[in-house]
């Protein structure tokens, strides 16, 4: 890993109780409140899940996917109550300080996304949520490269990131175009199922 990323593992709270969510304020849930997913999340695979920066309002539906890591591409640190809750839920937490494509100098780093990658085709790390701040660019062109891994055709691959991120494509369009997939060092034994040879 390059040292514009960081890698945290957290694990819950040494007072953490079985009322711990019945107390906290940042955790607590009252009784049959709606799930409210994250801006633009959606599955993108069996255990792999992408969105825009969760809030306090999601955290009820993210504690629902159990999940185990976080890849967060931003530049920001987490605020207080995301902080809280990753600690809580004792999720790892990989964080990208790593810009979006921005025409004509600026490009999402690619060992970051190569190090994504590799937590991504790591069944290990599932279920794994994938986000920067409105889960369009940084993680559509993460998300781009993987598609190049499972072999989808470069027009499967664009319209889907049109569908999160609209008609700005080009600097993203030219990084997934020059990403090379061969470059992804995972490991086959923990590979999840749904990517085939």
């Amino acid at each position: 890993m390059n040292d514009r990323s960081s890698s945290t593992l957290v694990t819950k709270h040494s007072n953490q109780s079985t009322n711990h969510y019945d107390s906290c304020s940042i955790c607590y849930t009252r009784p049959n409140t709606p799930l409210v997913p994250p801006l633009n999340f959606a599955m993108i695979a069996s255990g792999v899940y992408r969105s825009g920066h969760p809030n306090q309002q999601n955290f009820a539906f993210l504690r629902k996917l159990g999940l185990k890591t976080i890849l967060y591409f931003a530049m920001e640190d987490y605020p207080p109550e995301m902080q809280h809750f990753v600690e809580q839920e004792g999720i790892q937490v990989f964080h990208y300080r790593t810009e979006g494509n921005k025409e004509p100098f600026i490009e999402v780093n690619p060992d970051d996304i190569t190090h994504a990658l590799v937590k991504l085709l790591d069944k290990r790390c599932h279920p794994v949520l994938i986000h920067c701040l409105k889960g369009k660019h940084r993680i559509g062109c993460l998300v781009g490269c993987l598609r190049k891994i499972q072999n989808w055709s470069m027009t499967s691959i664009f319209d889907e990131y049109r569908k999160f991120a609209g008609t700005k494509v080009l600097a993203d369009q030219e990084f997934i175009e020059m990403f090379d997939r061969d470059q992804v060092p995972y490991d086959p034994v923990y590979k999840p199922t749904w990517l085939q040879d």
